[in-house]
């Protein structure tokens, strides 16, 4: 199957935010949607090796916060690429509030909600988490980034590719230049595998 078909799905993008013994984490997500009516239920996929996932498998609960079309690269850099397991990314990091739950979100977003989970799925590289939403605000009219958004107006464009065969990270932009991504290679800037690198176009 071609690649860039999965590129025309429609997706929102979210800070997913969580908390374990005191300490908050977060991760950029594509994954999250409202499944159900009555109840309501949102779900949200999260890849098992993340911080953030193990932490929400722990407790049973997370937050969501909801992006906007103003939101700057700088935000998809600090949350998206980088490990929690390295940095505390709400260490010193503005715009940040607490929920009832007292879990984190960020202000800057269009919304948050906080949801409490009711039943955990194993999706083999993800878990899903279906959750009931417990709160949630709005937090501006802004337009809510869409992933194609992102990918178009947010996210620096890829350099040209040079006589080298270029590789490009479809996550956050990194060119690999070589004639092939070597199997276990992982991106500098965001830690995804080969398997999110394609040739950059001339």
């Amino acid at each position: 199957m071609e690649s860039k078909v999965l590129h025309k799905f429609v997706y929102g993008l979210f800070l997913l935010s969580a908390q374990q013994d005191g300490r908050d984490n977060g991760c950029i997500v594509n994954t999250a949607v409202q499944v159900a009516d009555d109840p309501l239920r949102v779900s949200v996929a999260v890849i098992k090796e993340n911080l953030t996932c193990q932490m929400i498998a722990a407790t049973g609960r997370f937050n969501l916060t909801s992006l906007a079309e103003s939101t700057p690269f700088s935000v998809f850099q600090h949350f998206g690429m980088q490990s929690g397991r390295n940095t505390d990314k709400f260490a010193n990091f503005d715009g940040v509030a607490r929920s009832e739950n007292g879990l984190t979100y960020l202000t800057g977003g269009n919304m948050y909600l906080s949801a409490q989970v009711v039943e955990t799925i194993d999706l083999g590289s993800h878990i899903l988490f279906i959750a009931e939403p417990t709160q949630g605000e709005v937090l501006s009219d802004a337009p809510s980034c869409s992933y194609d958004y992102y990918r178009a107006n947010i996210k620096p464009q890829p350099r040209p590719a040079t006589a080298k065969k270029s590789w490009v990270c479809t996550v956050c932009g990194y060119v690999y230049e070589g004639a092939e991504v070597p199997d276990g290679y992982l991106c500098p800037l965001c830690n995804h595998g080969k398997e999110y690198f394609v040739p950059a176009e001339d």
